[in-house]
């Protein structure tokens, strides 16, 4: 099985190899995804859901197999309580 994770940051792909080994992990540039994605979620788990369904999708559109292909995403923020 392959999965797509759904970012362009070489660190956290680098990471999630890691993690993940030895299942393959893609990132977006090695699928061919280019676009940007709107992140128009009111939490970062709903960012983090709209980001890896707009790539399932296209990947479908793609006509690329999705039988044996999944696809996550994350979302990180920066929240400051008080400075």
């Amino acid at each position: 099985m392959k999965i797509v994770f759904a970012s362009n940051n070489a660190h956290k792909l680098e990471e999630v190899r890691k993690i993940l080994a030895p299942m393959e992990v893609l990132g977006l540039r090695e699928v061919g995804f280019d676009s940007e994605i709107d992140e128009t979620g009111t939490t970062l788990e709903a960012n983090s859901m709209l980001k890896a369904q707009v790539v399932w999708q296209w990947l479908v559109e793609q006509g690329i197999d999705t039988t044996m292909l999944g696809v996550f995403a994350d979302d990180t923020g920066l929240e400051i309580a008080a400075l």
